[in-house]
This record gives structure tokens, sequence and C-alpha cells, in this order.
């Protein structure tokens, strides 16, 4: 077989193989076009709040916020180890952190309703409360990219 041959199979193997992949194709084409496709609002994507215990106070950032779930970041820098705690308007919005030992760093994931919260450092500690506000819920994170 010289190289024309060898280059004339080789055509009408390529165009083989493309008339396969288009068959295939055209029927995926419509695959995921659904008119019914309910885009539903999805909760607000989580914020997360710092704070601060020492032996005076603790500190909260940002102190006002919109409703929804919450990751608190908490720093523990007095000498006694804290619970953060979050008292909110109703029993059933009270959460409250593991211990955070002396110079540690501890977390708090809370869903917060509207109104308005006392953050304290549990009952072991001499802080004095921080106050924050919860306003209405955040918008929907639907139209955000790259959330999990």
């Amino acid at each position: 077989m010289g190289a024309r041959e060898a280059f004339r199979s080789i055509g009408r193997r390529a165009v083989a193989a493309a008339g396969t992949v288009a068959l295939v194709a055209v029927p995926l084409a419509g695959c995921g076009e659904d008119d019914d496709f309910a885009n539903e609002e999805r909760p607000a994507a989580p914020i997360v709040v710092t704070a601060k215990v020492d032996s005076q106070k603790v500190a909260v950032s940002p102190r006002e916020f919109g409703a929804g779930l919450v990751n608190f970041t908490v720093s523990n820098q007095s000498d006694d180890p804290v619970t953060l705690t979050l008292v909110g308007p109703a029993p059933e919005d009270n959460e409250e952190s593991g211990e955070i030992p002396p110079g540690g760093v501890g977390n708090l994931k809370a869903s917060v309703a509207e109104g308005d919260y006392e953050i304290n450092g549990g009952d072991r500690s001499d802080a004095k409360p921080a106050q924050v506000t919860v306003g209405a819920d955040r918008p929907s994170s639907k139209d955000d990219l790259l959330l999990p």
C-alpha cells in the first residue's frame, strides 16, 4: 500500500468516525432543556462574624448583619476557658460553642433570626457581653457562582 492509499484509508476512517460522533451528538443536544425548571430561591450564603473574648469584654465584628447562617470565629484572649454563648430573643435562638481554652480559637455555627442578641463568654467569664442586631433575611445566593 502506497502513501496515497494510506491517506485515503485514514481519511475514510476519519469521515466514518465523525459521522458516528454526529449521530450520537444530535440526540444529546436536546438533553437538559426543561421548560418547567423552577429556579427556586436558595438560602443566603453563610457569613463569618469574628468575636474576641478577653478579661474585660466580648467584642464582635460586624455588630449588625442580616438573618441567616452565621459562622462565628472566636478568639479567647483571656486567662480562663470560655464558651461563646449566643442569647437570642427566643429560647430556641440560644446557641453555645464548645469550651475554648485560654489563647485558643473556636467556632460556633448558628442560624440566626431577626432580633437583638447578647453574646457572652459563658458562665466562667467575667467579660462584659456584646450586643448584636440581626436584621431581615439576607438575599438569596441563587445567582452567586462558585458556592458549595
